[in-house]
């Protein structure tokens, strides 16, 4: 009888230990939150930054009370498609998207998971959202809605005499080809011959550069992830003919660009960042609406400008050192 009731408190005692040990693990164990990007580069790594400053603003620090769990597919879809899955094996309570492909991998691996967009040029045409204002499903987040007439408005007021201007763009980015159409809808209102060429992946993107700068005076470029990364590239093409480019991204500008109305990358990161920190704190994905962000800021290389002889107008200049960025 002894031996039974020791055998009896040993299973109480190991009992009671797992459920301890167990309830401990569920107070130390940090929510993860997934970021998922295509590839490595600036502006992308701006996004990145940005949300995790939006979390951090909302209470929500990495190593504090969460954990961030980052992964960079390196432009591998194969890659981004693995790094999805894990994401979401790995019980994530929220997930960024960078870029318009890892949104898609993301959405495609969980419907259950809330997926919170990274700056999408178009996630109604790259079928994340049915509707950006009541998105249903798993994903929201934001929206980089490109301010193309200002865009297009600016080379005019660097060339005014321009007579063909030339847009080049990776024709399978959804988002580069929804902000191309923004980019016609502007140039047609001002009156802006413009000339379009598409690369579909980097490797077209010297030869094809070449060909448009022998046909136009300047060129224009969207938000595009592969254009981006090999911004050195189109420049090194353009500074041979000395003809500017006008980049849609602050970070383009800085490797090269003369001048952009731009959307700031970091920030469409930390707006992603709050709304996923609201989703820690218990709202719902599908009841959020996308948030649409337009804020645009001016953005001036002015030693490229000098590199190239382009007369900066002055109250241009004058905005971009009071209200926003100057590359010297």
């Amino acid at each position: 009888m002894k031996r039974i009731m020791r055998y009896i408190i040993v299973g109480i005692v190991i009992v009671g230990g797992y459920f301890g040990l167990l309830k401990l693990h569920q107070r130390t164990t940090k929510p993860v939150v997934g970021i998922l990007t295509m590839i490595h580069h600036p502006a992308l790594d701006q996004i990145q930054k940005g949300v995790v400053a939006g979390l951090a603003e909302e209470g929500y620090r990495n190593g504090k009370n969460i954990k961030i769990e980052y992964q960079n597919a390196n432009g591998d879809q194969g890659n981004l498609n693995t790094m999805a899955n894990k994401l979401v094996n790995d019980h994530a309570k929220v997930i960024v998207g960078i870029t318009t492909p890892a949104c898609q991998a993301l959405a495609n691996a969980t419907k259950d998971i809330p997926i919170v967009m990274g700056g999408i040029g178009d996630p109604v045409g790259a079928g994340l959202v049915k509707n950006e204002k009541n998105p249903g499903g798993n994903v929201t987040g934001v929206h980089d809605v490109n301010p193309s007439e200002q865009q297009v408005a600016l080379v005019k007021k660097f060339i005014p005499d321009i007579k063909t201007l030339g847009v080049i763009y990776t024709s399978s980015d959804t988002s580069s080809e929804s902000q191309y159409q923004t980019i016609v809808k502007a140039a047609r209102k001002l009156h802006v011959n413009l000339k379009t060429y598409t690369i579909a992946n980097a490797n077209e993107l010297d030869q094809t550069s070449q060909t448009m700068l022998s046909k136009v005076d300047a060129v224009i470029v969207p938000s595009d992830n592969i254009i981006a990364g090999s911004m050195g590239v189109l420049v090194k093409n353009a500074n041979a003919v000395n003809k500017p480019v006008f980049p849609s991204a602050d970070t383009m500008v800085k490797d090269g660009g003369v001048a952009s109305i731009s959307l700031s990358q970091y920030g469409q990161g930390k707006a992603a960042g709050k709304m996923a920190a609201r989703i820690l704190k218990g709202e719902k994905a599908g009841q959020m609406a996308v948030n649409d962000y337009h804020h645009g800021e001016p953005v001036l290389n002015l030693k490229q400008a000098h590199k190239l002889g382009i007369k900066v107008p002055a109250d241009f200049q004058q905005e971009a050192e009071q209200h926003g960025i100057v590359f010297k």
